[in-house]
This record gives structure tokens, sequence and C-alpha cells, in this order.
């Protein structure tokens, strides 16, 4: 219980705190601009509490639903914008009404929501680097025998400095790094006991897409070599009936060694109803138990514990000075956002699969987990989601701000506003759209919690 209410809590606070800074971007945008701002409302549904401006022109309004938001600009909506809606209005308001405004200025307040989500971002990154983050070192702790990375010379031990002569500081962003080079060869620099040396290393071309791939274990047979850690187990399942127990360290299976979580859970899914044999470690004793996965509702094999895992070599704390961090708030908020379109692109196409895509269940507990790992983390996830927000606000979707910029560049070509009929008709279409997208990621969110 006290986990669901940290989780929530922390969701609660993600959503409310990056729906603000982004109704703000637009709202201060419209006001410096001399647009009139009716209403600027944290959350929809009834209001918890509200307020008026000190010039009694705008209502604030802190809503019962912290999940949204929004700005009620005056001559916004199309059943604001026909003649006869307008003719009650004084000159000063229809002067002041943002279908009145000329394009520049109701884009401006379009993409204001959006650009408040990166600045966001960028400063979020920024703290992140001041601040410091403990990070799997570059430290190879496992290597696949006969594979890439053992014929290509690397050896256990070695740590990876710079690909193609880019520093990597860090596990995550030398695994980012080589995403970007499959297909290619690339130059590694390592250090190696007292020495620095150069090897180069192929990545070869693959059939699957690099995002959905850990592509220095997976592909090039190397990883930091990880302790894979039974950290519960539900009741009746076949982990429990093969005699596995909380805590324990699982060392082999099938007489392999295990080095990373993700080739034991391929093991165990590939292979539903076939006895597969365990070696663990429970304290100081080694114990040899054979345990049958079952077959879940896709028939795939589960043992039905959760994993945890760490690293053989820890974490190490890495902090920026003054200027690299700065750039790293441009540079990491460039990438993620660069990350964030080719996902989507490749959804849209079906080069990976939508049910990749996560709803606010996802979204809660990976608030709940990172608040968990301590503010750096948290800070790291709230940046995450605001390039999300940034990015999906920018879809040319009618009712999004994409939709708007659309809007007002179609404007731009036939030389008149749209009409309120294909204006009311269009937002219809989009927010049907978004709530199928809303309630298929919710779908996944449900399924993944069924499977484990």
């Amino acid at each position: 219980m006290i986990e669901i209410l940290h989780t929530s809590l922390a969701f609660i606070v993600a959503i409310a705190l990056l729906i603000a800074i982004h109704e703000y971007g637009h709202f201060s945008m419209a006001r410096r601009l001399g647009i009139k701002v009716e209403k600027f409302s944290i959350g929809f549904g009834p209001a918890l509490f509200s307020w008026r401006s000190k010039d009694k022109e705008v209502q604030y309004i802190i809503a019962a639903i912290p999940l949204g938001g929004y700005v009620k600009m005056l001559g916004e909506n199309p059943d604001e914008q026909g003649e006869g809606e307008q003719a009650g209005l004084s000159e000063q308001d229809k002067a002041r009404a943002f279908n009145n405004q000329p394009v520049w200025k109701r884009a401006a307040v379009a993409v204001a929501g959006p650009a408040y989500n990166f600045l966001f971002a960028i400063l979020a990154y920024m703290v992140i680097g001041w601040l410091g983050q403990a990070v799997l070192p570059t430290i190879i702790g496992h290597i696949t025998p006969a594979s890439i990375a053992e014929q290509s010379g690397l050896r256990v031990d070695d740590r990876i400095l710079s690909i193609d002569n880019r520093p990597v500081h860090s596990w995550q962003q030398m695994e980012e790094t080589l995403k970007k080079r499959v297909g290619t060869s690339t130059t590694l620099q390592i250090a190696r006991d007292e020495s620095t040396i150069e090897l180069n290393i192929h990545l070869p071309e693959l059939d699957k897409d690099p995002l959905l791939m850990d592509i220095s274990d997976q592909v090039l047979g190397f990883n930091p070599g990880l302790i894979v850690r039974i950290e519960s187990i539900m009741e009746g399942s076949a982990a429990q009936s093969g005699g596995l127990q909380q805590g324990d360290i699982i060392k082999q299976i099938n007489g392999w060694p295990v080095s990373n979580m993700s080739q034991l859970i391929e093991q165990i899914k590939t292979k539903p109803g076939e006895s597969a044999s365990l070696t663990v470690q429970r304290d100081h004793t080694l114990l040899q138990l054979q345990v049958t996965p079952v077959a879940d509702q896709t028939g795939q094999g589960r043992l039905g514990v959760k994993l945890a895992s760490q690293a053989i070599h820890g974490t190490e704390m890495y902090r920026m000075d003054l200027w690299n961090g700065f750039t790293y708030g441009f540079s990491r908020t460039w990438e993620m956002t660069a990350l964030t379109l080719n996902v989507f692109g490749k959804m849209v196409t079906s080069a990976i699969s939508p049910d990749n895509l996560g709803g606010p269940i996802a979204i809660a507990q990976l608030a709940g987990k990172s608040a968990e790992m301590g503010l750096v983390y948290f800070i790291g996830f709230l940046a995450l989601i605001s390039v999300n927000l940034g990015v999906l606000n920018l879809l040319p979707i009618p009712v999004l701000d994409g939709g708007m910029l659309l809007y007002l560049g179609l404007e731009k070509v036939i030389g008149k506003p749209l009409s309120p009929k294909v204006l009311e008709i269009t937002q219809m279409l989009g927010l049907i759209l978004i709530v199928g997208l809303m309630a298929f990621a919710f779908y996944n969110d449900i399924l993944r919690l069924f499977r484990g």
C-alpha cells in the first residue's frame, strides 16, 4: 500500500508540474502579446481552489483531476469564432480575441507550450550534470566466447574510454553511441592495465531495430558482468514449486553462466514446459535446482519472479564542471528529442511494434521508481517526460499545438482562416485519435501488469 501511495504521489507531482510548465508557456506568451486570457487551469473537473488575477481578467484554477490543464483564451474555440458570437463583444475585446490576431502571434502562442517543455528539459539536464549521477562504468565484466568482442581483442576488465574519439563516461552513454554505429566499423579506445590501446570493431547490420536491442551484449558479446538476484517470488509460481527463494543469485542456467538479466529471461520465455537446470547461490552455498517455466497467455515461459541486477564493478559518481554541464543540457535534450521522433516514426511505419507504447500506468511506475532512486533520477525522469510532451504536442494533429500550427499554415497558404465548421469537425477527429491512442497505451499497460 505504501509503495502504491509513493508511486501515485510521484506520478501526480510529475504530471502536474510538467503540465503546469507547458500551459504556463501558452499563458505567458498570450499575455505578453496582449491576447485576452480568461482561465488558466491546472487539472480538470471541479475546481478545488480558484482566484482572480490583480486585473480581475484571469481566473486561476486548481482542479480535482491533476492529469491535464488548459489555458482558455477569448476567441480560441471554433464556437466562439462566428460573426454572431463576436457581435456582442466590445471593440477592445474583439481586438484582443485570439482568432483576430495575426498568424505570427497565434503561432507564437501555440509554440510556447512545447518550447517551455524543452526549456525545462534543458535546465533539468544541466542540473543533473552539475549535481552528478551514479553511473555504471564502462568496464567489461564478461565476454561471450567466440563473440565479435572476443575476436576483436577485447578482454575482461578493459575500460572503454571513447568510441571514434567521442569520450564515453557511462555504460548507458556507450550503448547509445554503439546503436548509432550499427552497420559500420568503429574504433574503441581502451584502458588496459597501465596502458591505452585502440581496437577496431565491426558492428554488423541487424534484422531487428537497434533501439530494441542491447548492442554491446546481444550483438558484440560483452557486458558489465551483472549479478542477477531474485527480488520476489509469486505465490504458486513455477519458481516457488522449483524451490527458488527470495535473495537467490542465479549463477547458471543449463550449464551456461548467467551474466545479464535479458539472457536469463530469453532462455526462460522461449522454453515453456521444458525443465531448466539452475545453479543458484544462497548465502554462501551453491544449489542445483530444476525449474519448469509455465506458459502465459501469449505462450511464453514464465517463472513468476521479479529479478534485480547489480553490476560486478558497482557504480561511479560522474559530475560535470560548469561549462560541460551547461552544454550537456542542450545536447542531451537534442538527443532525447531525436530519439523520441525516431521512435514515433518507427511506430507509425511498424518498424517498432506499437505494443511498446506506454500509458499512464507505465509512466506512474517509472515516476515511482525514479523518485525512489533519488532526486537526480527523478529530475532525469521529469526531463525525459517533458521532452516527450514537447514532441507529442508538436505533432500535426488537431487539438494539439502542432494541429494549430497546421491550421495557421493552411490559413497562410489560402489567405483566410478555416471556417469554424471545418475547425470543429477536424478537432473532433483529432480528439478521437488522441483518445484512441491513450486507450491503446492504457491497454498495453494492463497487459504488462498481467504478464508480470
